[in-house]
């Protein structure tokens, strides 16, 4: 899978831009006027001791600038004359580079010039690259081998953990040699869809893909093996193990193929969005999620049944092993709920109420330079700029409009309080003209963002005139971003609804499984912000996280559900609702739980990736699932579906009068 930036060129804007954006609109435009087949790289001269440069720094800033000339090799490329900055203690110069360039041919052009820069500098002067480029090659080397780590550190995580949870020192190989095959194909799969449908999958979506595949195939396999290990507990399951084998796949299959189409098509909701980076996520993930599920249930029973019940060992399962689902921590933590079901359902809705009022005031949005988790010089030379040079002139707006529209033009510009000086940079001898606007508010900041609007609506007597630029983009991004959650997230409610609508065949139970499920995810965006902004210090969530986030903890919460009340469904006509729920919980607790830890380590381990919405994502996610695992699953649903009782399957009747009696006397 190509790693993030592969795909984006130098000159091109993000893609997280929406390509009709008004931003994107005028990077297109862009490659109508002269040297469109360049970018600007910025080169950023100080002192490491903050003093002013004296005119012996000055020439060798130049000498520095000339340097990067003689490095690219272009003799038609010609460096511009290095600008003092105001204060006289930082320079700016500029220079060219082929826009072409992406992925880890940028990084190595960028790293090549900041080498060409360093090298014979005087001591105490300090050169940064900076610009559209370096942030391109600095987010790409960023990544160089971080998918590697990735997934490395995974499969360790997913390791150990199902080590601790089979107790064996064999069984784990299997389901994990099969997960790691399946996530490997589900690249592959990647790969061709986009070539097929022209979507640009990027580090960080394949890096979320791997997670996803990582964590729901062990979920799935750890359901299957657990009802395996049952079924050879029950009957003739050790003289005809490939019997049990069959049963704990005609018993756990639905669940897993209720709960991966559940995901899927949660993921699938995404390309509603109009973000690019979004759509590529949804279609992606829900490719790898299917991959995943066809080789935990095609590819994995083979093998259990090639290796028997022996792979248990030392923990071979036999008849006489206690039955979970009448014995054991979780039954009784279960049969306590259903005893003060009024009690525990009003302390954790209002403790979940509680940490879902933590969103109030969260803010939402990161600027370019606040992507990395890690240093990068592009992010250190834009401050160096901006902190010594007027705010604006460290990333100018670009203005393109016709140019019969030029003198109006002119006269908007000079209307905008919130600029400060324009030029005419170029005219595309099609009809247009480039304008380079420098603003008095700092880049990505709010003000920034103010003025962008200002532009726009000072142009909306001038057809065809654009505003672009990096503000612009982020504007445009989180405007987007902002739309994409008011489409989105109804519709994902709305499949998992009926999901569990076709599965149960009831409308109570979907209806209050959902709600749950939607309140354990805000309290985790609550919880998880909090510790995002406190704790790790992030100004504040990206863009993108909210939706995301949203979506994961939404469909594997549902997963989870499904597990448990597919079982408890199961239970309730040999044992009415209430005895079915604490059966149910008693059977599931263990493996469910398990289920639960190792997806919250696994998304956890996207805090090795170097961009703070992955680490923000990990965090929100990691946190949510856990709750749902010990408090939604373990204390709220037992409870509400005790307090409900029969009604909870309406309009069914597979709860019989006869059973509910028989469960009361127990």
């Amino acid at each position: 899978m190509a790693a993030v930036g592969e795909n984006e060129s130098a000159g091109q804007a993000p893609s997280s831009v929406p390509p009709a954006a008004e931003s994107a609109q005028v990077t297109d435009l862009l490659a109508q006027f002269p040297d469109a087949d360049t970018a600007a790289a910025l080169l950023v001269l100080s002192r490491s001791d903050g003093a002013a440069l004296s005119a012996a720094d000055l020439v060798a800033g130049q000498q520095a600038l000339d340097r990067l000339t003689a490095r690219l090799g272009d003799t038609e490329t010609t460096a511009s004359p290095l600008i003092p900055a105001p204060d006289g203690e930082a320079a700016l110069g500029t220079v060219e580079i082929d826009s072409s360039l992406s992925g880890f041919d940028l990084t190595e052009q960028i790293t090549s010039l900041r080498d060409a820069a360093a090298d014979g500098l005087p001591d105490g002067l300090v050169t940064q690259i900076t610009g559209g480029p370096a942030f391109g090659a600095d987010i790409a080397n960023s990544f160089s081998g971080a998918n590697v780590t990735l997934l490395a550190v995974t499969a360790l995580v997913v390791a150990i953990l199902l080590i601790v949870t089979y107790r064996s020192p064999i069984l784990w190989l299997v389901p994990l040699t099969v997960i790691g095959f399946g996530d490997r194909v589900a690249t592959s799969v990647g790969t061709a869809l986009a070539q097929v449908t022209g979507l640009s999958f990027d580090g960080s979506t394949s890096g979320i893909t791997s997670v996803l595949v990582f964590g729901a195939g062990t979920n799935y396999a750890l359901l299957l093996i657990s009802r395996y290990r049952e079924e050879l507990r029950h009957g003739d399951g050790r003289e005809d193990p490939r019997a049990a084998l069959a049963r704990a796949v005609r018993h756990a299959g639905p669940a897993i193929l209720a709960s991966n189409a559940t995901v899927v098509l949660a993921l699938l909701t995404l390309l509603l969005a109009i973000l690019p980076s979004t759509r590529s996520l949804g279609a992606l993930a829900a490719a790898g999620l299917v991959v995943a599920a066809v080789f935990v249930l095609v590819v994995l029973p083979p093998l259990l049944a090639l290796f028997g019940p022996k792979l248990f060992w030392p923990f071979v399962p036999k008849p006489e092993d206690k039955d979970t689902a009448t014995s054991g921590a979780w039954f009784s933590i279960a049969a306590a709920v259903s005893r003060h079901p009024i009690r525990t359902a009003t302390v954790t809705i209002v403790a979940l109420l509680a940490c879902s009022a933590a969103l109030f005031g969260t803010g939402i949005g990161l600027s370019q330079t606040e992507q990395f988790r890690v240093s990068a010089e592009s992010v250190e030379g834009f401050d160096t700029l901006a902190e010594h040079f007027p705010a604006g002139l460290a990333d100018p707006t670009t203005v393109i409009a016709p140019t019969d529209s030029a003198e109006d033009v002119d006269a908007a510009l000079d209307s905008v309080g919130a600029v400060s000086s324009f030029t005419r940079v170029a005219e595309s001898g099609t009809g247009l003209t480039q304008w380079s606007v420098v603003t008095d508010t700092a880049p990505a900041s709010a003000e920034a963002f103010t003025a962008v609007g200002d532009l726009r609506t000072a142009f909306d007597g001038i057809p065809d005139a654009l505003v672009g630029g990096s503000d612009a983009q982020a504007l445009d991004t989180s405007e987007a971003a902002a739309r994409d959650r008011l489409v989105v997230v109804p519709a994902i409610l709305l499949v998992v609804l009926i999901v569990l609508f076709v599965l149960l065949r009831a409308l109570v139970a979907p209806l209050l499984l959902v709600g749950t499920t939607v309140l354990s995810a805000f309290a985790a965006l609550g919880v998880g912000s909090w510790v995002s902004s406190n704790i790790f210090g992030f100004p504040a969530l990206d863009d993108n996280v909210p939706l995301f986030a949203f979506l994961f903890l939404v469909a594997l919460g549902v997963d989870y559900t499904i597990f448990l009340v597919v079982r408890t469904r199961e239970e309730t006509p040999g044992h009415g609702t209430r005895a079915a729920i604490v059966r149910a919980v008693g059977a599931t607790g263990g493996v469910i739980t398990s289920a639960g830890i190792v997806l919250a380590a696994v998304f956890c381990v996207l805090g090795v990736l170097p961009l703070i919405t992955l680490t923000q994502l990990g965090i929100i996610v990691g946190l949510g699932i856990l709750l749902d695992t010990f408090v939604v699953r373990t204390l709220v649903i037992p409870a509400l579906f005790t307090l409900v009782g029969p009604g909870i399957w309406w309009p069914n009747r597979i709860d019989s009068n006869n059973a509910e009696h028989l469960d009361q006397k127990e």
